[in-house]
């Protein structure tokens, strides 16, 4: 069992002062005036869906079901099920909670992908809540006075970094296309964690501790992640009344309270008065912030179609790629105990990831193949490159079909993890599949009316051309940087049958990618395809997951001709099959569960 297995036991079975994390969940979440009885119910769930999770057994229900990146989030969230809400009002109370307990991965200073099927009308939609690049930026925002790109934490720590948030539109867009549910009752659960406090977390308090140094640069994030000079500790209870007064606003104006007013006049502060690295967002960049709704991206792989948001999102398309381009190959008989399918997984990846570099940005910037990607002939004819006894020694992008004649450069932009992903399914049928993000662990480290802010912008590649070839995702005023992230619904005879996503940088398209694989041609569950030890390749290196059985594959995968680099690699995956009843899991890496009933 690796460290993150048991840092996630750890945190199931810890208990702070006599009260544990399932009692503090109940507590918290349980409805005004419910009985001994009813918060002891909720509490047996919470214990139940964390010990199904380290037993790699998955959770299972009959009318709704959700999965995410913390208990007292996901118990936000089944609350608002159980009261008859949809999906889209069950993602608005688990963003909420996320902000609070898990500030390090998203939050109203971030942005976010949305794919929902809706069950009355049978369609897919999605919709960009991706963070914009400020009117006051320029293709030199990132560059040196030498014309030199910076140093990447140089660019991230600070004022530069940051993007017109775009969570709380995609919020109140969800809701309003398809909520249910009083908009201001979802705010509740929020509200009270943020005013009575809640128990911080040996992850958070372990990444506060590792980052320290950079959380210490700004008066207001120090005060709030170091009191008195020192990291939170884990069991400590944090109050956050600046959080919940923001909430108050959010609930009483919707989004205008935050894109105006004080909320925004104190968003604006911060970044353009940031000490040492001052940024450029304006009250104006925020007054014009829209969602997009997207045509949804799918490709074919076996007798399923896997659906997710195009660009500026590259996740649908790379995911898809890999997934068409192993069409040809029979993994299913091969199994994942086979180092052959390890190559041909580990290379599709390597050729999908070419042309994302080459190719895939904001569409609405640069011209894009964004169909001829994904479509079965050039994924088949880009699969025969597989056929190989070893590695491929050379990987490059191919050609697609192109509607517009372009020539990109290949990108050179740097995607660390960090991230959340949430997965819901409601009682009415509708399947909603979310990854939010405020990019790197903690964002830009800016702090400002209770939550953090993005540093999206670093996203964008640094460089804005390569030997006078022009970089597609390179920044521009208006414009949304690439990103990775995956939200996806897997569709079977035009029904859902999966939810799944991931946090994880760039390595979040391998994590959703080998966990369908798992799922769709090894036979596992749910449950099991998340916890299979990750093995991913981008580059030509392949990442090989730490302390777990992958470790098994590198002296075969050396002999295939790679590279191989044994890494922590702690996804967060939450994922929710549709059948006959629904079958969720949750990423034993990290602190979510699923529950449903």
């Amino acid at each position: 069992m690796n460290r993150n297995l048991i840092s996630g036991l750890f945190f199931a079975a810890l208990t702070f002062g006599g009260a544990s994390l399932a009692q503090e969940t109940a507590d918290t979440v349980a409805p005004e005036g419910a009985s001994e009885g009813q918060v002891q119910a909720l509490t047996d769930e919470v214990i139940a869906s964390l010990e199904a999770k380290m037993a790699g057994i998955p959770v299972r229900s009959d009318n709704w079901m959700v999965a995410a990146a913390h208990p007292l989030a996901v118990e936000a969230g089944a609350k608002v099920l159980r009261a008859g809400g949809s999906a889209a009002d069950a993602m608005v109370a688990v963003q909420v909670v996320l902000g609070l307990v898990e500030p390090q991965s998203s939050g109203l200073g971030g942005g976010a992908f949305l794919v929902w099927y809706d069950a009355a009308t049978g369609t897919l939609t999605t919709l960009d809540g991706r963070e914009t690049a400020p009117l006051e930026a320029n293709h030199r925002l990132f560059l040196d006075k030498d014309g030199e790109p910076l140093q990447f934490f140089d660019a991230v720590v600070g004022g530069l970094s940051v993007g017109t948030p775009g969570t709380p539109a995609l919020m109140e867009d969800a809701h309003r296309r398809w909520g249910r549910s009083p908009w201001p009752g979802l705010f509740q659960d929020g509200i009270r964690l943020a005013e009575e406090g809640f128990l911080v977390s040996p992850r958070l308090a372990s990444l506060v501790e590792a980052d320290s140094e950079r959380l210490s640069r700004f008066p207001a994030t120090a005060e709030y992640f170091l009191p008195g000079g020192e990291p939170l500790q884990q069991g400590q209870r944090l109050m956050n009344p600046d959080y919940a007064e923001t909430l108050r606003v959010l609930a009483s104006d919707g989004s205008a309270g935050f894109y105006g007013g004080e909320i925004a006049a104190g968003i604006v502060s911060t970044v353009r008065n940031a000490p040492g690295n001052p940024g450029v967002l304006s009250g104006v960049d925020l007054a014009l912030y829209q969602v997009i709704e997207r045509e949804p991206v799918c490709a074919a792989y076996r007798s399923f179609e896997v659906c997710g948001i195009g660009p500026p999102s590259s996740g649908a398309l790379t995911v898809g790629q890999i997934l068409g381009m192993l069409n040809d190959y029979d993994l299913a008989a091969m199994g994942p105990e086979d180092a052959n399918a390890w190559r041909l997984i580990g290379d599709a990846s390597r050729l999908a990831f070419a042309d994302r570099g080459r190719y895939m940005a904001d569409h609405d910037f640069v011209p894009m193949p964004t169909q001829g990607l994904v479509d079965p002939d050039y994924l088949s004819e880009r699969s025969q490159l597989l056929n190989t006894e070893g590695a491929l020694t050379e990987v490059s992008p191919g050609n697609p079909e192109f509607d517009h004649a372009s020539n990109w450069a290949d990108d050179v932009s740097l995607e660390l993890p960090s991230t959340s992903h949430i997965s819901i399914v409601d009682q009415y049928g509708n399947v909603l599949s979310m990854t939010t993000t405020i990019e790197n662990g903690f964002g830009s480290r800016l702090m400002t009316n209770g939550f953090l802010l993005n540093n999206e912008l670093t996203d964008f590649s640094f460089k804005t051309h390569s030997n006078g070839v022009p970089i597609a995702n390179r920044l521009e005023p208006g414009k949304r940087p690439r990103s990775s992230m995956s939200p996806t619904i897997v569709m079977q005879d035009n029904a859902p049958v999966l939810a799944i996503g991931s946090p994880g940088g760039s390595r979040i398209i391998g994590y959703v990618a080998k966990s369908i694989i798992a799922w769709a041609d090894w036979d596992m569950d749910v449950q099991q395809a998340l916890s299979l030890p990750h093995l991913v390749n981008r580059f030509g290196t392949y990442d090989v997951e730490q302390g777990t059985s992958a470790e098994g594959f590198l002296d075969s995968l050396i002999e295939l001709g790679y590279e191989v680099n044994p890494r922590d690699l702690t996804s967060g995956l939450h994922a929710i099959e549709i059948g006959e009843g629904l079958i969720g899991g949750a990423d034993p890496r990290r602190e979510g569960i699923a529950l449903g009933e």
